[in-house]
């Protein structure tokens, strides 16, 4: 029998899903299934459980036809786990390295009917709060079950399905589900513990309980908060049918009960003010209905005095208490940022000014016809946003655009693009009244979101590397950033362009935040996909490209994190194994305008392109693509030709950046991880081989098969026709 059976429940979790299912299987300790319900989530969360299934037989997923809500999810996980223990873990929460085998090594020592363990709260920014595992046990209770009438203060740890395994056969004996609803975990774990005649506690973190900005019922307003209600009543309805067993600890229970109504009403996010009143009333009904004959233990000090109130029902004066409370820590916090805010005042220069011009701007009414776009940092006219802008014209000439560019790039704009100059009064002024705002960075922290307006994030590439709040893992390629002013910045978003279900799953979990993903392809890649042999003739003749010359692009990505550093690559000695009709394009990225260094001479064969204005260009222009970690490569399969990963720092780069997928496991086409394999690969064929047109087509059949020439159309139509299709 397989010693634990895992329950993942998915439900719009495909930011984060990959990350639990991959905590659970890269354990050193295999000797589990792994069950994962997709609760008919309108996400990719089914797709990536199948996905896993394909690889790894413990995963065993199965779909549900309708959403059913977590409880019923996991009941359905339930009857159909086969291992003596059962954990339930949520998809969007991960399990701690090396972990299971300690809890394999607890289960067989102690054969408990329900093993606690311990967890973090794991927040956007990285940081940790421990549970409260170390003030209900001053000193680790080792390998020692117990009964909860003799440990009652258990009680106090966090009431959750995820941080304890049950053994199903005793769940199975005792007739226990999870109830419909909200709240279905007290329903659940407070019977499970009073039944238990075996509990065990493993003092070790095994969970990462991710505390998410959007889209949790914790951080979620309305009425359905009222139901906790009823799974409190499901558990003291058991505890009547089972009577005198376990009557001696009724009083604890409903302490617990009327500190979980407290929470709950306290947390500013759930209970909306005019509902408060009303949430406060049914407390009080259920603390004189359920309160034992005996008494119980009340708490002391200001949280003994709320559960006074409770029971008299005196919800004015808990308002004003809690009001009070809440007065002086505002009043705390405003001491704290005045002096901040007095010295950025002081600080009146010519981009204060500006920006006191850009505030005056935001009072005027907004430009009902006006859309911004930039790319790349006021770079040009580039990427997805040119893409849209250029759909725009054609299928919303009403939409007047404007693009924000640096001074010393306005001579690459096109002809007949309306622009402004970056930090003139032309920007502030555009940025203030634009009704849209297209960008594929974020625009600077000033920017304030109107009432109306529609910020639209394209995104510049299929992430490889890591990125958003996933770089706190990895400092040395996050030195610098700013972690609550990207947050700030996503939550301007109103939409999020993404080219593949990939990217959307990347992002949510990146950028967590309340915008809408348009998961339809990239703008940019329009033109490749819709690109003529005539197109392409006249691409390579504009580049000096002979019809019979064999092109190689070589575009490798930036390392932030190793300041200087070029993979190894020499021009000749690649060009020696393509022979004489081999030419060798070489583009840097983008980020190396900034610092000044002088480009590469072009000698020969070898040209640097570094500044080309448009990349789709060299794309159509090139035969073979080689790069590394760069989002290019998904570009560049649309046109379906030859690429090769060349990684020579591939272990390296995975420690330091962090990558979200292998593209040495799951590549585009050939691998080499030495300058010499990558000349071998050339020079043996291997470039177009059998096997790499083969993992070309997988490639592409993942990531490319939104990209059919209508991307940036579909984008146009959503966000300046306002039509949902």
């Amino acid at each position: 029998m397989t010693l634990i059976s895992v329950v993942v429940p998915a439900f719009r979790v495909q930011g984060y899903l990959r990350e639990c299912l991959d905590s659970l299987l890269d354990q050193p300790f295999g000797d589990i299934e792994v069950i994962g319900v997709d609760d008919a989530s309108p996400d990719a969360s089914g797709d990536i459980l199948d996905e896993y299934a394909a690889r790894d037989p413990r995963v065993r997923p199965l779909r549900l036809t309708e959403n059913v809500g977590l409880g019923p999810a996991r009941n359905a996980g339930l009857d159909r786990a086969a291992g003596e223990y059962v954990w339930f873990v949520d998809g969007d929460d991960w399990l701690a390295p090396e972990c299971l085998a300690e809890v394999a090594d607890r289960l067989l020592a102690t054969r408990p009917d329900v093993l606690v363990v311990d967890h973090v709260r794991r927040y956007w920014d990285d940081t940790a709060t421990r549970s409260a595992m170390a003030e209900v046990f001053p000193e680790p209770p080792g390998e020692a079950t117990f009964r909860l009438r003799d440990r009652p203060e258990t009680m106090r740890l966090l009431h959750t399905a995820w941080n304890r395994l049950v053994r199903r056969r005793f769940l199975v004996d005792l007739g226990l589900r999870f109830a419909p609803g909200w709240y279905e975990d007290v329903s659940f774990t407070y019977p499970v513990m009073l039944a238990a005649e075996r509990i065990d506690v493993l003092d070790r973190v095994c969970v990462n309980y991710r505390q998410r900005r959007a889209g949790a019922i914790t951080r979620t307003r309305g009425d359905r908060h009222f139901e906790v209600f009823e799974q409190w009543h499901r558990v003291f309805r058991l505890m009547d049918r089972w009577g005198e067993p376990v009557a001696d600890l009724r009083p604890a229970v409903f302490e617990r009960m009327i500190w979980h109504y407290l929470t709950v009403l306290g947390h500013g996010e759930r209970i909306a003010p005019e509902l408060r009143p009303a949430f406060f009333e049914r407390i009080t009904a259920d603390y004189r209905r359920w309160l034992p004959p005996g008494g119980y233990p009340a708490p002391d000090g200001v949280e003994g005095l709320k559960h006074r109130l409770v029971a008299a029902g005196r919800w004015r004066t808990f308002s004003a208490l809690r009001g009070a409370n809440q007065a002086r820590a505002t009043a705390r916090s405003a001491r704290r940022r005045a002096l901040p805010v007095a010295r950025r005042t002081a600080r009146l220069t010519r981009d204060a000014l500006l920006r006191e011009y850009y505030r005056a701007e935001l009072r005027r009414p907004m430009d009902p016809t006006l859309a911004v776009y930039a790319a790349y940092w006021y770079r040009g006219y580039a990427c997805n946003p040119a893409a849209i802008d250029a759909a725009a014209r054609r299928l919303a000439p009403q939409v007047r655009g404007v693009w924000i560019v640096r001074r010393d790039r306005v001579d690459t704009l096109p002809p007949g693009v309306e622009y402004v100059v970056a930090g003139t009064r032309g920007y502030y002024q555009a940025l203030a009244r634009a009704r849209w705002l297209v960008n594929n960075v974020n625009f600077p922290d000033f920017v304030r979101k109107r009432p109306g307006s529609v910020h639209v994030q394209t995104h510049h590439g299929t992430p490889v590397k890591v990125m958003g709040l996933d770089q706190q893992r990895y400092p040395l390629g996050a030195a610098g950033m700013d972690f609550a002013g990207l947050l700030r910045r996503v939550d301007r978003w109103d939409f999020s362009i993404t080219s593949n279900s990939f990217s959307t799953q990347m992002w949510d979990r990146a950028y967590p935040a309340d915008y809408t993903t348009l998961e339809v392809g990239y703008p940019r890649n329009d033109r490749l996909a819709t690109a003529t042999a005539e197109e392409v003739r006249e691409v390579r003749d504009r580049l000096g490209v002979a019809p019979d010359e064999r092109v190689v692009l070589y575009a490798p990505t930036h390392r932030e994190h190793v300041p200087g550093y070029r993979p190894p690559f020499d021009p000749e000695r690649l060009l020696d194994v393509l022979g004489p009709t081999g030419r060798l394009l070489i583009r840097s990225h983008y980020f190396h305008d900034r610092d000044g260094r002088a480009r590469r001479r072009t000698r020969g064969r070898a040209v640097d392109v570094s500044d080309h204005r448009c990349v789709e260009d060299l794309y159509l222009a090139a035969d073979v693509l080689v790069t590394d970690y760069s989002s290019a490569m998904f570009d560049y399969a649309v046109l379906d030709r030859p690429i090769v990963v060349y990684a020579p720092d591939r272990d390296a780069y995975r420690l330091a950046r962090g990558v979200y997928f292998d593209v040495t496991a799951e590549p585009p086409g050939a691998v080499a991880l030495t300058f010499d394999e990558l000349r071998e690969t050339f020079r043996a064929g291997a470039v177009d081989g059998a096997g790499a047109t083969r993992a070309r087509q997988r490639f592409r059949e993942r990531f490319c098969a939104l990209d059919d020439g209508h991307a940036a159309e579909r984008v146009v139509r959503r966000v300046f026709l306002d039509d949902p299709a």
